[in-house]
Formats: C-alpha cells, sequence, structure tokens
C-alpha cells in the first residue's frame, strides 16, 4: 500500500497490528507450555483470550473502514516472538525460565502499547469514535495484561530465579 496519506497510515498501522496479535496468538500458546508456575501459565492463557478478541475488534475497525487486514507482515513483532520462543528451551532452568518468558512478554506487551496508542489517536483524530473507543478497551487490556506479569515478576518469580 502507497501511504501517500494520513488514513493510509492509520491502515498500515492498523495492519501492523492485526499481524502482530496473529503473530502472537501461537507463540502464546507455547508460553503456556513452557511456563511452569501456575499463577503465570493462567496469566498467559487469559491473555491468549484476550488476544482473540483483540483480533476480532481490528477486524470489526477493517469492516468499518472497507479494508482488508492481511497483507503485511509486523516484522517488529516477528523479532520480539522469537525472543519470547528462546525461553522454551528444556534445557533452561524452570524458574529461570518463568523470569525470562516475563521479561520477553513484556517486551512484546509494551510494543502492542505503543502500537494501541498511536493507532488510537490516528483514529481519534480521523473521526472515528467507535474505532478509538475499540482500540482504547485493547489499550487498558495491554496494559492490564503487563501490570500482572510485573506483579508476577516483582512478587514471587524473580525471587525464586534468583535463588536458583
Amino acid at each position: 500500500m502507497n501511504i501517500d496519506s494520513f488514513r493510509k497510515l492509520y491502515v498500515h498501522e492498523l495492519k501492523d497490528l492485526w499481524s502482530a496479535e496473529k503473530q502472537t496468538l501461537d507463540v502464546l500458546a507455547g508460553a503456556v507450555e513452557a511456563a511452569t508456575d501456575e499463577e503465570l501459565k493462567a496469566a498467559i492463557e487469559n491473555h491468549l483470550s484476550e488476544t482473540q478478541g483483540h483480533i476480532g475488534r481490528l477486524e470489526t475497525i477493517f469492516e468499518n473502514l472497507d479494508f482488508e487486514p492481511g497483507g503485511h507482515r509486523c516484522e517488529g513483532m516477528a523479532g520480539l516472538l522469537k525472543e519470547v520462543q528462546g525461553a522454551f528451551g528444556s534445557e533452561i532452568d524452570e524458574q529461570i525460565r518463568d523470569a525470562m518468558l516475563i521479561s520477553s512478554l513484556q517486551r512484546v506487551e509494551h510494543y502492542e502499547l505503543a502500537g494501541y496508542g498511536v493507532a488510537r489517536t490516528f483514529a481519534a483524530k480521523l473521526g472515528d469514535n467507535e474505532a478509538a473507543e475499540l482500540l482504547r478497551a485493547t489499550l487498558e487490556e495491554e496494559g492490564k495484561a503487563d501490570r500482572m506479569l510485573t506483579e508476577l515478576a516483582e512478587r514471587r518469580i524473580n525471587f525464586v530465579a534468583l535463588a536458583d
């Protein structure tokens, strides 16, 4: 797509988010399997479910814009997800693996927070209040997931990894 207008830049940002979320689905399923801490597993499973909802919201926005979500690959997310997959190795101590999963998953969350913040701002500037509201809802869920990971790390997982 030739990005020659603010609206097309907005669509590009949405395509980037859609691609990022689609790529994240499979990796989150693997992260659930790799995690050993039960609370961490539950948090990842919950966010996996939320991610499916994020994709649905984005697809609703695309329907209203008369654009298809595909046709673009988010390379930034692809790189971040390789880091998450690096924690899947069986040779990594379980406690270290959980801490490593949290640190790499938080980088994913921060990337998503930035992307959704930009897209929400663009939607508002374009007067697309419905899309801005959908993007705001996803932004809140992404922030909640990030805070949950921080809480798990600070409350227990980093201490267990440190003691190992």
